[in-house]
């Protein structure tokens, strides 16, 4: 239990102004992301102190025997995977409510822990930072000349064609923004997200509620999944997908999936739910996505060479990458990502929604004229469909590309290049 500081090899991450802000105001924050995206490399940047409960079972141990002792240390305490020690909560909510001193506890978690682990709240005393795996901005491969702020803020656009090549855009989203893997090969990186995902189907979704799993019929949900990133794919289709004597129902595939939300493995996209002038009514079915799209490439053993090989499939993926780093954005400005479809079966790839209101419309190609002229072509009968009195007019219309200039169109739409966007 000793005294850390930042290891070596950190790289800087946009969710720390999120946790020096809270540790600021609140006793304790969690810090919540899946397994390996460098919660624990984050929370000992600021940490003075440490227990690290997957490698230490004595320390496990002593949460229930000495319960005083695992709390003491210099502040704020780095509790690490704090779900492997339940008890420790209440004693932390405890010990929070002492006095009125702020950055007492960061407690780190890669798993949701059953519902009556938590049922003491922790309001007042408590709060969460989200981490997810990085954005581009954060590996180095995004300039970000171009902010989600400034976008927010309807700034005009002129960026000139980013270096970084669209096989390296591919090569980015199966590595996927995971920090070990930073300077690793590719080839290297999906044989680490093989294991990760072989660990998740053996024991990492038994352990989450204590149910077991088939890690078979798992695998293949994760690959139905997979195939299905992007889209409104129901439980249905999903459990159909699955062939064979393996295969799942529409009931096992839900619970499978709520297992592996808790694992922060699975992210879905709500839908957005706005007022419109038309007759149209909103689908409210979510989009499917990982936390990183990297897994899904992993699930289907897809390599680089087969992705640029199968352009298609590669654009679903790209989505997904460019609603990762969407997210890591817009929660550094205070602005939520959702999905947007109607009956008339018009969609948006993404809306991104500010606390005050402001929104962009995003739609997601890969690039070519003729895509990026219906993707504007469709923003705009999105902005002419949405109540603007009601919800404002839209600060952006915007295409996200995987290679190309930023510009603003004549028709009110702008293109951007995901490697030119940052928070």
């Amino acid at each position: 239990m000793s005294s850390t500081l930042t290891p070596d090899g950190y790289r800087p991450r946009i969710a720390e102004s999120a946790v020096a802000e809270a540790l600021s105001y609140m006793p304790t924050i969690v810090i919540e992301g899946p397994r390996g995206c460098g919660k624990t490399w984050l929370a000992r940047h600021f940490a003075r102190s440490e227990v690290l409960f997957d490698q230490d079972l004595d320390a496990r141990i002593s949460v229930s025997a000495a319960p005083g002792e695992i709390l003491r240390g210099e502040e704020p305490r780095l509790l690490d995977e704090w779900q492997l020690a339940p008890e420790v909560w209440n004693q932390v909510r405890h010990a929070s409510d002492e006095g009125h001193d702020t950055g007492k506890f960061i407690l780190t978690g890669s798993a949701i822990p059953p519902d009556d682990v938590t049922r003491h709240s922790g309001a007042g005393r408590i709060t969460r930072v989200r981490l997810r795996p990085m954005s581009l901005f954060e590996t180095g491969e995004s300039a970000g000349e171009v902010s989600i702020e400034d976008l927010l803020n309807g700034m005009p656009v002129a960026v000139a064609r980013p270096e970084i090549s669209f096989e390296q855009i591919v090569d980015a989203v199966c590595r996927g923004g995971w920090p070990r893997m930073l300077g690793e090969s590719v080839r290297t990186s999906q044989q680490f997200l093989t294991d990760y995902l072989d660990e998740i189907c053996r024991t990492d979704i038994t352990a989450v509620d204590g149910v077991a799993r088939d890690p078979i019929r798992l695998r293949r949900l994760l690959e139905s999944l997979s195939r299905n990133v992007a889209t409104t794919a129901s439980y249905s289709t999903l459990a159909k997908d699955i062939n064979g004597e393996t295969g799942i129902n529409r009931e096992t595939a839900s619970e499978y999936l709520r297992s592996l939300e808790r694992l922060y493995v699975v992210e879905d996209v709500p839908h957005w739910f706005t007022h419109l002038r038309s007759r149209a009514r909103l689908r409210n079915s979510p989009k499917r996505h990982f936390v990183d799209p990297s897994l899904a490439a992993a699930a289907l053993r897809a390599t680089p060479d087969r992705l640029i090989r199968e352009l298609d499939a590669f654009g679903f993926l790209f989505e997904s990458l460019v609603v990762r780093d969407l997210r890591i954005y817009g929660q550094a400005n205070d602005a939520d990502v959702y999905h947007y479809r109607d009956s008339d079966n018009l969609e948006a790839d993404a809306i991104i929604e500010a606390r005050d209101g402001r929104w962009i419309a995003v739609e997601v190609k890969l690039g070519g004229q003729q895509w990026i002229d219906e993707a504007a072509q469709s923003l705009l009968r999105l902005r002419n469909k949405v109540d603007t009195d009601r919800v404002g007019e839209p600060a952006k219309l915007l295409i996200i590309t995987a290679t190309g200039y930023g510009y603003d169109r004549p028709d009110g739409t702008t293109v951007l290049p995901i490697t030119a966007l940052g928070p």
